[in-house]
């Protein structure tokens, strides 16, 4: 009985595996699926108006020099627009690399740098392959040289912040915990993204862009870390 009962749970737990790998890999396709009709909407020009009007709504009237919020709200923009910054993403790869180095866990070390090096690629190619002028209604609160779509910073914070939240996640025992770093990156990614907005420096639909994108390469790199997973590399 107690046997027929083991038995039982382990095949509703690999059941609930194979649950989640599917939804993972919706979400994934989802995100892909809506980054190309995105993407397709931009290129034809029809997102034009819906850019311009959320840009200006973030700008004082009269002055679109300044953007809305007291002087302090502006410098808490510069901050957070910084944690997607190449500095600070990094940094943070860096420390979280040699964290599972320390662990002696060689291949998820491997699995971070080679997810966020792709990204970096992925992100790269797009701006060049696209090459859209940055916003030119109003002045920029941070210094540009790339393209603008997709946002690098938008992509980049969800491939980090995403990836490096799945791992630590996975070594937490409660769900609470699981919860709570999951919500702290997917704040973080959301963060960074509206104020590229607010700093002038992006339009609307590039950072929807650089979510979608980089949301989309962190579940697909999820998936193949739920492969490693299961066979014990990760």
């Amino acid at each position: 009985m107690k046997y027929e009962i083991f038995l039982n749970l382990v095949r509703w737990t690999r059941r609930q595996v194979e649950i989640v790998s599917l939804v993972i890999l919706g979400i994934a396709v989802a995100s892909v699926w809506a980054l190309a009709e995105l993407t397709d909407e931009v290129v034809e020009g029809s997102t034009r108006n819906l850019d311009r009007d959320i840009l200006l709504l973030l700008r004082t009237p009269g002055n679109l020099s300044d953007p809305i919020g007291p002087w302090w709200f502006e410098e808490m923009g510069r901050d957070i627009t910084a944690l997607g910054g190449v500095a600070v993403l990094m940094l943070t790869t860096l420390v979280v690399s040699i964290f599972f180095l320390l662990l002696r866990r060689w291949t998820s070390a491997l699995y971070i740098l080679a997810t966020i090096a792709s990204g970096v690629l992925i992100s790269s190619g797009a701006k060049d392959f696209f090459d859209r002028p940055r916003p030119d209604l109003v002045p920029h609160d941070a210094i540009v040289h790339t393209a603008s779509f997709p946002s690098g910073h938008s992509m980049m914070a969800a491939i980090v912040y995403l990836s490096l939240g799945v791992l630590i996640a996975r070594v937490q025992p409660r769900f609470g915990l699981k919860l709570y770093v999951m919500s702290v990156a997917i704040m973080l990614t959301l963060l960074v993204g509206i104020s590229r907005i607010y700093m002038g420096v992006h339009w609307p639909t590039d950072v929807a862009a650089g979510w979608l994108a980089g949301g989309a390469w962190a579940m697909i790199c999820l998936i193949v870390a739920r492969m490693l997973a299961r066979r014990g590399y990760i």
